[in-house]
C-alpha cells in the first residue's frame, strides 16, 4: 500500500491535449468538494521543478496557454529521464504536492502512460476508475490545439493510445456535458 490513509475513490482521467481533461475534472472537484475531493496532476511537480529551475512562473506552466507551450518539450524530456529511474515518482510527488493524503476522492487529471495506471492499480486497487476522455481534432483545434512535432508523436501523448480497457470512455463534444458529469458522479457512490 503506497499510504496508510486509503482513499474512497481515485478518478484516473486520461486524454489527448486539448480532450478537456482539465475543464471537466474542474467541474467535477466543484461538484465533489463537500464530499472531500482534490485534483492531483501528476504534471505539478515536473512543472514545479522547472518553475524553481528556471525562476518561471509557476501558475502559468500549470495553466493551458502559450506560456507553458514553450517549455513542453524540455519538461517532458526531463520528466522521462525521472521516470526511467523510477516509474511511480511523480505519482508519490504529485499525491504529496497535493496533500491528498487526507481527501476520500482523488481525481488524478493528467495520466500519460501505462506505468502511470499500473502505480496507481498496484498500490490502490479497485478503488481506482479508468476515464478516457476522446472529442474530435477539429474541437481540439476550436480549443487552441496545434500538432505539435515532438509533442503529439511522443509517449506523453500516445502511450495510452492502444489501451481498450478503460472504466469509461466519454465523448467531449461540448454537447454532452451534464451527461459526462453525472457519469463520473455514478463512480463516487
Amino acid at each position: 500500500m503506497a499510504d496508510t490513509l486509503k482513499p474512497k475513490r481515485i478518478l484516473l482521467f486520461s486524454g489527448k491535449r486539448k480532450s478537456g481533461k482539465d475543464y471537466i475534472t474542474d467541474i467535477l472537484h466543484k461538484r465533489l468538494s463537500p464530499q472531500g475531493s482534490t485534483i492531483i496532476r501528476l504534471s505539478g511537480p515536473i512543472k514545479t521543478h522547472w518553475a524553481k529551475l528556471l525562476n518561471l512562473d509557476l501558475d502559468q506552466l500549470l495553466g493551458d496557454g502559450k506560456y507553458k507551450e514553450e517549455y513542453r518539450i524540455k519538461m517532458c524530456e526531463w520528466g522521462e529521464s525521472m521516470r526511467a529511474k523510477d516509474s511511480g515518482y511523480f505519482c508519490r510527488a504529485a499525491i504529496d504536492m497535493y496533500k491528498a493524503k487526507d481527501k476520500p476522492i482523488w481525481i488524478v487529471s493528467d495520466l500519460r502512460r501505462k506505468s502511470d495506471i499500473e502505480w496507481f492499480t498496484k498500490n490502490y486497487g479497485d478503488i481506482c476508475k479508468t476515464i478516457r476522455i476522446i472529442c474530435s481534432d477539429e474541437i481540439r483545434q476550436k480549443r487552441g490545439w496545434i500538432y505539435t512535432l515532438g509533442v503529439d508523436d511522443a509517449e506523453t501523448e500516445c502511450d495510452l493510445d492502444d489501451v481498450n480497457t478503460w472504466d469509461i470512455l466519454l465523448e467531449n463534444n461540448d454537447e454532452n456535458l451534464e451527461n459526462i458529469l453525472q457519469q463520473l458522479l455514478e463512480l463516487v457512490d
